[in-house]
């Protein structure tokens, strides 16, 4: 009788182990699947196998494709979040302007009058100073074309405010006033928001 029960103890544990094996087989079999989409004809999508598609997504305004164009002020304040580039007229300014404190007017406040006129950015490195309009935010990064008193395009970055900048009229950061009265007032400068803020 111990016999015959010691035999029917052996024969459970040895299918329960052989079951488990081959369950654990299973699992490790599908999970390793690799989803394929195949299609034989994209124009009417004949075939198409696949569990699930997933959508690319990107909040990093560089990995957008296009710019938005705008015509004015207003236009930016319904197109903030996206890449938009505009035609407007750059000005100059030193930190030892009429009205001026020697420090920007957005965060970190920036000491500007000892003729540090760039900022350093995580992403972008050593970037220009810009005033400009409130409807663009502090911290967005600028990229700047088409201005005859540097070699190629550059960035500045949205570190101060001024009564005299508003609309599409940029304000860059000079050492002096003297500097930014001589090189005097751009027109038709190409202006893209790459970033939105910090």
């Amino acid at each position: 009788m111990r016999l015959k029960k010691r035999k029917q103890t052996g024969l459970i544990t040895y299918f329960f182990t052989l079951f488990f094996i081959i369950f654990l087989v299973f699992i490790v079999a599908t999970s390793n699947t690799e989803e394929t989409i195949n299609v034989n004809n994209i124009n009417t999508v004949k075939s198409l196998k696949s569990s699930r598609i997933v959508p690319i997504k990107s909040n990093n305004l560089i990995d957008e494709a296009e710019y938005v164009k705008i015509k004015s002020v207003e236009e930016i304040t319904t197109s903030k979040n996206k890449k938009i580039e505009f035609t407007g007229t750059l000005t100059g300014y030193g930190p030892d302007c009429k009205g001026c404190g020697g420090k920007t007017g957005c965060s970190p406040r920036q000491d500007v009058r000892n003729g540090n006129i760039y900022y350093t950015d995580t992403k972008y490195g050593k970037i220009r100073i810009l005033a400009a309009d409130k409807s663009i935010p502090c911290g967005s990064i600028i990229k700047i074309s088409n201005y005859k008193h540097e070699d190629g395009d550059f960035y500045g970055i949205v570190l101060d405010r001024g009564s005299a900048v508003n609309g599409l009229t940029m304000d860059l950061l000079y050492e002096t006033e003297k500097d930014a009265i001589h090189l005097g007032r751009e027109f038709n400068i190409n202006f893209k928001i790459e970033r939105w803020g910090y």
